[in-house]
């Protein structure tokens, strides 16, 4: 008997990178953990964001059912992908295999954490200082990415993370980037919507920036810009951003 034909695609860099922009576009995903008295699966929407290298985050109250089971047992998938229009299976998902790491409230890591959940997560100020909601990091161990019909790829940690040794540099400097640029070029950001993200004009802001891109949001809308090439310092950043307006306004003729 012949062996079944594999159904999984080579993973290549167009794969690598829808991966990357449903993780960073993604403003909230389905949770699966398993129930502690029962083992049973258990499946919560939840509002996400990531760090610095792509590692999904949530922030989720301890009365809440998954809290006490990502404590009695740190495994978790996480779904992330917007049905769209049409057939909701022809649109673009991710399922990412996890072990959540909860995040002390006193720590160093939470204040980071906060500060660029909330640039992505704005509605989450209502709650973030209550005492017993708590950060998640969901660390990748794998993922699946389905990528419409014919498209489906297993993806490794490495393929689907920003592992850059330019991460710790790169986010000492991001806040006071990003209120650079909204503040004082909030008209460059409207361009890289425009021209990169093939977006509408409108009120956009810079959420967040990292090694291999950055994030732009307008209202619930987010999408994910990519440098021309990775960042190797947080020096470069200003540099990236003024030589994409420059070929943004020349690509839009303005």
């Amino acid at each position: 008997m012949s062996e079944a034909k594999s159904v999984l695609q080579p993973v290549d860099a167009q794969a690598i990178r829808l991966a990357k922009t449903l993780l960073r576009a993604s403003g909230y995903g389905a949770l699966a953990a398993l129930e502690p008295a029962t083992g049973a699966p258990l499946v919560s929407r939840v509002g996400v964001s990531t760090d610095i290298d792509g590692t999904p985050v949530i922030l989720i109250s301890g009365l809440a059912a998954h809290s006490a089971a990502l404590r009695n047992d740190p495994r978790c998938a996480l779904l992330l992908g917007e049905p769209g229009k049409g057939d909701p299976l022809a649109h673009a998902r991710i399922s990412i295999d996890c072990r959540a790491v909860e995040i002390a409230r006193d720590s160093e890591e939470h204040k980071r954490l906060e500060g660029r959940y909330l640039r992505h997560q704005p509605k989450a100020a209502l709650y973030v200082g209550l005492g017993d909601f708590r950060f998640f990091r969901l660390a990748v161990q794998k993922a699946s990415l389905n990528g419409g019909f014919g498209r489906a790829y297993a993806m490794k940690a490495e393929e689907v993370l920003t592992l850059s040794p330019a991460n710790a540099d790169i986010a000492a400097a991001e806040a006071n980037a990003i209120e650079h640029m909204n503040e004082d070029h909030f008209d460059a950001v409207e361009l890289y919507a425009r021209y990169f993200a093939k977006a509408e004009g409108g009120r956009w802001t810079l959420v967040g920036i990292d090694a291999d891109g950055f994030d732009i949001a307008s209202g619930d809308v987010v999408e994910r810009v990519f440098f021309p090439e990775p960042l190797k310092s947080s020096g470069q950043i200003r540099e990236e951003l003024v030589a994409m307006v420059r070929e943004a306004r020349k690509g839009l003729g303005t």
